[in-house]
């Protein structure tokens, strides 16, 4: 990245600066200049070509956030998000005691939090607080079915190399699911828990009672909380070999980890949660013999040795190898048709943007090569014309943004009983598609923590309505720094953009598609964690479309001398 073009002219810029800043003579050059008015401030919109990209298969394993559940966009498809995840012990080579009974299970508690919206919480007079869920797309408390088994396939490294998982994974992960006496492990009477989950945004009470019969409550935030077979972990950890226990990488090959399936349940049409897996863990809740006391061997007559049954507990963490495996299906037929038959040479109408196993957008700047360096006359050489002519007549931008205006006739309804919108990305993400690095604008602009707010400068934000709605109306990125660098700088190269969704704008990494293509080989890691999408007006419109005036174009605003 630090090779980039841009980087180089940023350097050279910035020691002409200083070299100059020495001379007296610039100085006063520099002032009659402004004086005498010799720069004109233009608005000027450049046409550019862009066209679809469908995003095949792709590498989707450890991802920081993962997406479960179900998510139906008539202006997409039917997204299913299943995952599965290797488990570590938090205490390796645990020891179980026996003296006059073996250890017993009293149950087996799987929990993973759920986001929630701070702004939202609000406490209860009677202790804790109601909660509102965050990243959460569907409709409320709409079910799924979730089951949760064994899984059958090693997820470890191979040897001298880490293994990838794909999304389209999700067939051969289901082949090697494991059975519990025919079961699922989640196999609980309750069917909130399985054939009816939902995301519950209620709070969780745990009572605990002190040796004065006193009662004390803890309130935890929500979070998935199952109840699994606690049979199964007696087979599987209990009366497990030593060896299989002793650390964690004989651990993850004795135990290869758990396989969340996801169906829709019944008629309803299901929600998806983005889902921190990597903060989740299982609790084995168990007694075991405890001496007490020990005989005194003084006493001869009586054994007064005290055994004592204790309460403890064992803990699974989701940690190891984890994927997230989406299955894409009824895809909307426009969507379908446009992005596997991308207008490469004059762009297209309509530009799909979908996270996850989806689609992204390519960008390529300015118009064609029919001249010389003058932009006018001559034979072609490998540089656009319009760039050519900016290049010749000396211009200083100011400030360059493609701005992208959202369709939102064609995005839908989630729900027509509600008439509720498509939930939609908060967010693009634009980078060097040529190269698969940022571009200089993201590079340059500030980093937070905060992910919503984070690479300000540069944008990308989605810009809605007032009405009570709040539809998309558009997106607008930040490009200056990337124009500015085409312009002053004959080397740099008018590179290809990328355009996808993102799920969080501080993660730029690329991740490889199971099977490339000379179209492409990598698309962003923030992509794979969005399962949303957003339809945008490309630049393919004739001039008598209603929606013109709406296609994407890129604004440039310099300074041109006189």
């Amino acid at each position: 990245m630090h090779n980039n073009p841009f980087f180089k002219s940023l350097f050279l810029i910035a020691v002409t600066f200083v070299f100059f800043s020495c001379d007296k003579d610039y100085s006063s050059v520099g002032d009659n200049l402004i004086g005498e008015n010799n720069f004109d401030l233009v608005k000027y919109s450049s046409n550019v070509l862009a066209y679809n990209e469908k995003i095949t298969p792709l590498q989707s394993n450890n991802l920081p956030v993962n997406a479960l559940g179900i998510c139906d966009n008539p202006a997409f498809g039917k997204t299913t998000a299943s995952f599965v995840t290797q488990l570590t012990l938090a205490t390796v080579a645990p020891t179980f005691t026996t003296i006059t009974a073996a250890p017993a299970i009293d149950s087996v508690h799987l929990s993973v939090p759920y986001f929630i919206d701070a702004s939202k919480t609000t406490p209860i007079t009677t202790g804790g607080n109601t909660y509102v869920l965050d990243s959460i797309y569907g409709e409320p408390k709409a079910k799924i079915k979730l089951s949760v088994y064994e899984s059958g396939r090693y997820m470890g490294n191979q040897i001298g190399t880490a293994q990838k998982f794909y999304t389209n994974q999700n067939t051969e992960f289901e082949t090697h699911k494991i059975l519990y006496q025919g079961n699922r492990l989640n196999d609980d009477v309750n069917k909130s828990q399985n054939d009816e989950f939902f995301f519950d945004p209620s709070q969780h009470i745990e009572t605990t009672t002190d040796a004065a019969a006193k009662k004390t409550n803890a309130y935890i935030a929500p979070e998935m909380r199952l109840k699994l077979n606690a049979n199964f972990f007696v087979s599987k950890i209990f009366n497990a070999p030593a060896s299989s226990l002793a650390t964690n990488i004989d651990f993850m090959g004795y135990f290869k980890g758990l396989y969340f399936k996801v169906e829709q349940s019944g008629t309803d049409k299901g929600s998806l949660a983005m889902i921190n897996f990597a903060k989740g863990k299982i609790t084995i809740y168990y007694k075991e013999d405890k001496k007490t006391k020990e005989d005194d061997p003084a006493t001869t007559t009586i054994d007064e040795t005290v055994i004592e049954r204790v309460q403890k507990t064992l803990v699974l963490n989701m940690s190891g190898n984890a994927a997230s495996l989406l299955e894409e299906t009824n895809p909307n037929t426009d969507y379908d048709t446009s992005t596997k038959n991308p207008d490469r040479n004059f762009g297209d109408p309509k530009l799909y943007l979908k996270g996850g196993e989806g689609s992204l957008a390519v960008i390529q700047l300015f118009g064609s090569d029919l001249y010389g360096a003058d932009g006018t006359t001559g034979s072609p050489n490998g540089v656009s014309d319009e760039l050519d002519k900016m290049r010749k007549e000396g211009w200083l931008i100011n400030q360059a943004n493609l701005v992208f205006n959202i369709d939102t006739e064609k995005m839908g309804k989630l729900d027509l009983t509600t008439n509720k919108p498509a939930s939609e990305p908060d967010r693009i993400y634009l980078y060097d598609y040529t190269n698969n690095v940022t571009i200089a604008d993201y590079y340059l602009s500030l980093s937070t923590t905060t992910k919503k707010t984070s690479k300000f400068g540069y944008g990308g934000f989605i810009e809605r309505d007032a009405t009570t709605e709040k539809r998309g109306v558009s997106y607008k990125i930040n490009i200056t720094n990337h124009i500015r660098d085409l312009v002053q700088n004959v080397e740099a190269t008018n590179v290809k953009l990328g355009v996808v969704v993102t799920e969080d704008i501080n993660s730029p990494d690329m991740f490889e598609l199971q099977t490339t293509s000379a179209n492409i080989t990598k698309a962003p890691k923030a992509s794979v964690m969005n399962p949303l999408g957003t339809i945008l007006y490309g630049n393919n419109l004739p001039s008598t479309d209603a929606n013109y005036d709406k296609r994407l174009q890129l604004e440039i605003h310099y300074t041109k001398p006189k």
